[in-house]
């Protein structure tokens, strides 16, 4: 098992506050609301995470000790009511913890299942793929959508994000579909 006792470590506003360990990083980034607390909540099979129907609560980077590893969830971009000055200061963050940290180990990226992946999706793809971090993709809020449209949607993320559909896996933090390949995915990629 890679997660036991999962546990909150800190918060980072900045660089100075970016946390360092032995253990492996794996970062948690997506859209404002796009369900990362919940994900990370999910996961770890414990309120670890504050969850917020308010989209853009997540304004710094935290750390949670997986017991394996460490889940680190960024920022989520793309929340139009924030000041400009503070989006650009959470791109900012999130590019100066990608240049600066050493044991990350990949990236969960996360996408609404609902809905076509936007450009700052398309960007944040790019992004991984110049920088060449590995990451991997979750749909969340698969429990609003139906199967048929499951399959459909996963398919239409695939071909603009451009990865294999195989690549993409959807999971409900509700009903906890999903979990047992997100678990075996990050296992995976701490063993790259």
């Amino acid at each position: 098992m890679i997660i036991k006792n999962p546990t909150f470590i800190k918060s980072a506003s900045d660089s100075n506050g970016f946390y360092s360990s032995e253990k492996a990083q794996i970062a948690v980034a997506g859209k404002s609301n796009v369900g990362k607390s919940s994900f990370i909540n999910m996961l770890g099979g414990s309120k670890i995470a504050r969850t917020s129907v308010q989209p853009g609560r997540t304004r710094l980077i935290n750390y949670f000790d997986m017991g394996g590893f460490i889940l680190t969830d960024l920022p989520g971009y793309g929340y139009a009511k924030a000041p400009k000055s503070e989006i650009k200061k959470w791109g900012e963050l999130i590019d100066s913890y990608f240049s600066a940290e050493s044991s990350l180990k990949a990236v969960i990226m996360l996408v609404d299942i609902r809905h076509s992946p936007s450009q700052l999706d398309i960007q944040l793809s790019n992004y991984l793929y110049a920088k060449q971090i590995p990451f991997i993709i979750f749909a969340t809020k698969a429990d609003k959508i139906s199967k048929s449209n499951t399959y459909l949607n996963i398919r239409e993320i695939a071909a603009v994000l451009k990865v294999g559909q195989d690549n993409i896996t959807a999971v409900s933090n509700t009903k906890k579909t999903g979990k047992d390949k997100a678990l075996l995915a990050i296992q995976k990629l701490l063993h790259q």
